[in-house]
């Protein structure tokens, strides 16, 4: 397991790093399926995108968990 200082470095890595990519190969995706399909639908564009969105967290949701909050191992005065 790693430790509250790592999981935060790493996400702000992912964050920094991955998400752009992650963004790039979305859109990517997307204008692929409209040059093969042709022009999706504006309601399933916006669904693609979604699922897409939720779909690149499920791998990093350990590291994101708690994050935001104090940090446990820090000594309180």
């Amino acid at each position: 397991m790693l430790s509250y200082r790592a999981r935060r470095r790493l996400s702000l890595l992912i964050l920094l790093v991955g998400l752009p990519v992650y963004i790039v190969v979305a859109v990517t995706l997307a204008n692929w399926l409209g040059a093969r399909f042709g022009r999706l639908p504006i309601w399933a564009e916006a669904a693609l995108y979604v699922a897409l969105g939720f779909l690149w967290v499920l791998p990093f949701r350990s590291v994101f968990r708690g994050v935001g909050k104090e940090d446990p191992d820090a000594r309180r005065d």
